[in-house]
């Protein structure tokens, strides 16, 4: 494929992004998000069904770096300001629940011959797609809210703990311990950025960064975009997953860009990863999914309704852990939100299929059931999230339910 047929490809991607928030509006409103109709057009246009866009090089560049501008912005929204403390401790004991719900499931069905490795079904059932659900709330205007801040903390948990677990455990270049070792190191280099960040202002700069910020140099947004490559990188170098880098990335320049003087550095960020590289990412998602796959076997279409089940278990049953902060429709959403799971699934399946530890059904499955839960969760839960807005028939509650659903400080 030429340089002008993979960019005619790219156009019709950039299309389907366009088409999606479109689509979403059309009557009736089923509040669909957005990314959940990228991903069906990707699908649609991809070459299991019409085959008009199949993947190339210059699209694999453009979906990788969608990927990374996702798990970017991610870590960027994270305030651990705001999700320290009970939240942060129920995200925490929530998913050491999942992860034990997790392992304990996959190890049962690798005993049976229903799986190959009950360690890797086990981290991908432990995951929450929370790259995915910050424009779904940040949409519905949950994301500043109190229900918003718990789905946060605990999808944080839900994507950096199975993240760590691929990087140390599902190596393919080093030995657990080596890559345990190259892990810190990471973490050592990624905090060293954040310190410098946090405490060399020369004025000198300051004022060069502020004079640049709405000016056509846009230093500032150079600066984090080189943040973002460079720890990408660097966690690809280190045999890391990606999305380890990019979440991190977006963490260091989160506690840096702070207060109202960085509001305009992260609605750039935003225009730039929601408006452009994010949408591709999902259109080029759903373009590799093979639907055939799923009827190959006469059993892999039936494997994905048990996995999507499987999701609500691992990662729907904590919500049981936060009965004291939200009310019986909330609990539900929340649990609906948490069991939301696509990118790492499709990361861990490909890992999986390469290195002989999933079965290619299985595969297919797990990321058919991420997908499904993607249309479907979010969906639910924003009925029920609306529901609990307007309730009938009012009633007397407790202090602690009542709190105003406003970001924390």
């Amino acid at each position: 494929m030429n340089g002008q047929e993979q960019l005619a490809s790219l156009v019709l991607v950039i299309a389907a992004a366009v088409l999606a928030p479109v689509i979403v509006d059309l009557p009736p409103r089923l509040r669909l998000p957005a990314v959940v109709v990228e991903t069906a057009l990707g699908i649609t246009l991809g070459p299991h069904l019409l085959g008009f866009v199949t993947p190339n090089p210059l699209l694999g560049l453009f979906g990788t770096l969608g990927m990374a501008f996702l798990f970017f912005i991610a870590g960027l929204e994270l305030d651990f300001g705001r999700v320290r403390g009970q939240p942060l401790k129920l995200a925490t004991v929530g998913w050491l629940v999942s992860i034990g719900l997790a392992l304990g499931i996959g190890t049962a069905l690798q005993s049976v011959g229903f799986i190959v490795s009950g360690l890797l079904i086990g981290i991908v059932l432990s995951t929450t797609a929370l790259g995915t659900l910050v424009p779904i709330l940040r949409d519905s205007g949950d994301l500043d809210t109190r229900f918003g801040t718990l789905v946060l903390a605990a999808g944080t948990l839900g994507e950096l703990g199975p993240i760590l677990m691929i990087s140390v455990l599902l190596t393919r270049e080093h030995t657990s311990l080596v890559q345990s070792v190259l892990l810190v190191g990471f973490a050592a280099v990624a905090v060293l950025v954040a310190f410098v960040g946090l405490r060399y202002h020369p004025p000198r700069i300051v004022r060069l960064l502020n004079r640049t910020m709405h000016a056509s140099a846009q230093l500032p947004v150079r600066l984090s975009v080189l943040v973002l490559l460079a720890l990408t990188l660097l966690a690809g170098v280190l045999g890391l997953d990606m999305i380890l880098g990019a979440f991190a990335a977006g963490m260091v320049v989160g506690l840096v860009a702070r207060g109202e003087a960085a509001e305009a550095l992260r609605d750039k960020l935003d225009g730039l990863g929601f408006g452009f590289f994010v949408p591709i990412f999902f259109v080029v998602s759903g373009m590799k999914f093979d639907v055939a796959a799923l009827f190959d076997s006469p059993t892999a279409i039936l494997r994905l309704p048990v996995f999507l089940a499987l999701f609500l278990v691992c990662r729907g049953l904590p919500a049981l852990l936060y009965r004291r902060e939200l009310r019986g429709r909330d609990r539900v959403a929340f649990g609906l939100f948490t069991s939301t799971a696509l990118p790492l699934v499709v990361a861990i399946c490909e890992i999986g299929v390469e290195t002989n530890r999933m079965l290619p059904e299985n595969a297919a499955a797990l990321v058919g059931a991420g997908l499904v839960s993607v249309f479907l969760f979010p969906l639910f839960g924003l009925g029920l999230r609306q529901a609990s807005r307007t309730p009938v028939g009012a009633a007397v509650t407790p202090a602690h339910l009542a709190e105003p659903e406003s970001r924390a400080a």
